[in-house]
């Protein structure tokens, strides 16, 4: 796990068609700066990068990735599911994503993370969310280092608040967390990211909905001398 010292300011615009979601947005991130928040389509949204939450196999037949594929045409499943077969060996664990080229002008890049396992699964009892966004701007990072500056903006939408039947306000928090560790660390792989996350928001549960956390990285052994 390597700490942000250094990166270029990058644009977050968080929109979503459902209001109790842009609402929950507005409460869980109004001490942070550099996020935009409106009530709109993601397919509006003229940036580097368009986030989608998937399923494990990129299987895009349902809600926003569905739209996605309308939109962008079927060879964006193709690419994205071509990415998961080679990198993660045909399927992407929650925590995971994959950051592929769109084939279009806007966005330039598509990032698909799982919220979930299957299709239309109930992940409300779940830390799903938070891996997932953390995940997508991990992926972020990924590509930056591969073609840096290549992603400058990006668009989200709320993260398993509808398929997923997640609440709007934890929703809300989680992708906070996710976001807020962007800005702190980037990861050496998912597995750092993955067991980060589930070890300091594992009981998370018992918290009430407004609760936000931000992620601590774990200890770097102190060296001997």
């Amino acid at each position: 796990m390597t700490v942000n010292r250094e990166q270029s300011p990058l644009k977050v615009v968080l929109t979503d068609i459902n209001t109790q979601v842009v609402q929950a947005w507005r409460a869980a991130f109004a001490d942070t700066p550099g996020i935009e928040i409106r009530k709109g389509s993601l397919l509006d949204e003229t940036v580097d990068a368009w986030v989608s939450p998937t399923n494990s196999r990129g299987l895009m037949n349902g809600g926003v990735d569905a739209a996605i594929k309308r939109h962008l045409g079927a060879g964006i499943q193709l690419r994205v599911q071509r990415a998961i077969r080679d990198r993660f060996a045909g399927r992407l664990p929650v925590g995971s994503a994959v950051c592929v080229p769109s084939g279009a002008v806007n966005p330039k890049f598509l990032i698909s993370t799982p919220t979930m396992e299957q299709s239309s699964q109930n992940v409300s009892e779940t830390l799903n969310v938070a891996l997932a966004c953390a995940a997508a701007f991990q992926a972020i990072h990924q590509q930056n280092r591969q073609e840096p500056g290549s992603i400058g903006s990006v668009a989200l939408v709320g993260m398993g608040a509808r398929t997923g039947r997640v609440p709007a306000r934890v929703c809300a928090n989680l992708m906070w967390t996710g976001y807020t560790l962007f800005n702190d660390f980037s990861f050496d792989d998912y597995d750092d990211l993955r067991g980060t996350i589930i070890a300091q928001l594992d009981d998370i549960d018992s918290a009430p909905q407004e609760t936000r956390v931000r992620i601590a990285p774990p200890k770097r052994p102190t060296a001997r001398r």
